[in-house]
């Protein structure tokens, strides 16, 4: 197929989540002028800190400069895990560093639990499937590698983690592209819009105030708290959380230098038949590889359709341009795919930090939830939801991704020229591995 075949004649530039929930206009609910907690974006972090302020009795506000969920939340892949990927480039073998990173590994775990509980306490349809998930190893090497991380994360992220030998792995994966791999059986994926909505709502029952279109355009520190000016309006708030992610702006510079705008791209096929669809997925698992360009993929929630997601440019272009790239990539791995057709490509903006982990915490007196990495379905709920906890003050015990600080560099200001350059390297080190390893 030439790259217009891939089209398929009903072709959209919009996330396929949004024909079952598209961020939608809302009633344009009045700025109050006083709250106890302000919190700006409305995206996973914001909305459940909200919901957890409110189920506190404590009042909140979430600002948003579009309508709630426009951003990432109702865009990326909807894959679910619990901790396989966090601390993945610490190397230290100090024995604090290592205790840090196992309680990260901890942490995250506990955020798959989140995601489970709110699901169910909330009565969400978003079509859940605690199926697992597979990675893909790209060379022999990070097959290994895989191998020496199983127990950790078994015993510290609780992951049911294994791995798969190449021989093996047509029973999790119709596809003969990797070198093996590793199975993790605690995870999976669900309609990240419809979760989105869900949680939405549960605010909404609540009489959370949600403020759409109300762009927050100076924030300024009072003897009582926070001033909030917005294009609809002023709020006084006690607190203020910034849950921005990879659409932090101008008004935080702080928080902008600290985090890299990312965009995540993703396709979507045309309805599959029964037998294709199963050969790509005999379990319905989750899929992603261990390239540095990374890939990860689902079946979407009713089985038909195979969501494609990964970093097909990096930098930020036209989801038409990258369309193509995705397609090849997704074809190299399934060649049964070929001559299936592409309905839905669209992209949003995945936050990354410094050293790769998520964050909460208090910086300039904001507190603050950013950085998903990746994971942002899990952790920016856990992050939106612990930050609202400690505000409340009834948190168990210190959730261990607040604090550190979240680390900055002196050569970004929240431009990220960079990446291009970044991407060309990971290209050149993925080669490397695959032919010699």
């Amino acid at each position: 197929m030439n790259g217009k075949d891939i089209f398929h004649k009903d072709f959209q530039i919009k996330p396929w989540w949004w024909e079952a929930y598209e961020p939608q206009a809302i009633d344009l609910a009045d700025v109050p002028r006083t709250t106890d907690v302000a919190i700006v974006g409305a995206g996973y972090a914001g909305i459940s800190a909200a919901l957890e302020l409110a189920k506190n009795t404590i009042n909140a506000v979430v600002f948003d400069a579009e309508q709630p969920g426009f951003g990432g939340s109702t865009r990326n892949g909807g894959i679910v895990s619990g901790g396989g990927s966090v601390g993945k480039r610490y190397t230290s073998t100090s024995p604090s560093e290592i205790e840090h990173v196992n309680n990260l590994r901890r942490d995250a775990a506990d955020s798959f639990s989140l995601v489970e509980r709110l699901i169910e306490e909330e009565n969400i349809d978003c079509g859940w499937h605690r199926t697992g998930s597979f990675i893909g190893a790209w060379c022999e090497k990070h097959l290994k590698t895989m191998g020496e991380k199983v127990a950790l994360l078994n015993e510290h992220a609780y992951a049911d983690a294994y791995i798969v030998p190449r021989e093996q792995q047509r029973d999790y994966i119709g596809s003969d592209y990797y070198r093996g791999g590793m199975a993790v059986d605690r995870g999976g994926h669900l309609h990240p819009a419809l979760y989105f909505k869900g949680l939405l709502d549960a605010c909404e029952r609540r009489d959370v105030t949600v403020c759409a279109k109300a762009p927050v355009t100076r924030l300024t520190q009072t003897d009582t708290g926070w001033r909030i000016e917005t294009a609809r309006g002023v709020t006084d708030a006690k607190d203020i959380v910034i849950a921005t992610n990879g659409y932090t702006g101008d008004v935080t510079p702080q928080f902008k230098r600290r985090v890299v705008p990312i965009g995540s791209y993703l396709i979507a096929t045309e309805e599959l038949p029964d037998d294709l669809a199963r050969s790509i997925s005999p379990t319905n698992r989750a899929f992603a590889d261990s390239r540095r360009v990374l890939t990860y993929y689902r079946l979407s929630p009713d089985g038909k359709r195979l969501l494609f997601g990964g970093r097909a440019k990096f930098g930020q272009t036209d989801p038409l341009e990258t369309a193509p790239i995705l397609y090849r990539f997704m074809t190299d791995r399934f060649p049964q795919l070929k001559g299936s057709r592409i309905t839905h490509a669209w992209t949003g903006n995945v936050a990354f930090t410094m050293d790769e982990l998520p964050h909460m915490g208090t910086l300039d007196g904001m507190h603050y939830a950013l950085g998903c990495n990746g994971s942002g379905v899990a952790m920016m709920t856990y992050l939106g939801t612990q930050t609202a906890r400690k505000i409340a003050g009834v948190a168990n015990e210190p959730c261990a991704f607040d604090g550190p600080a979240l680390p900055g560099h002196a050569l970004y200001n929240g431009n990220p020229w960079f990446i291009p350059m970044v991407g060309r390297y990971f290209r050149v080190r993925d080669w490397i591995d695959r032919r010699l390893n």
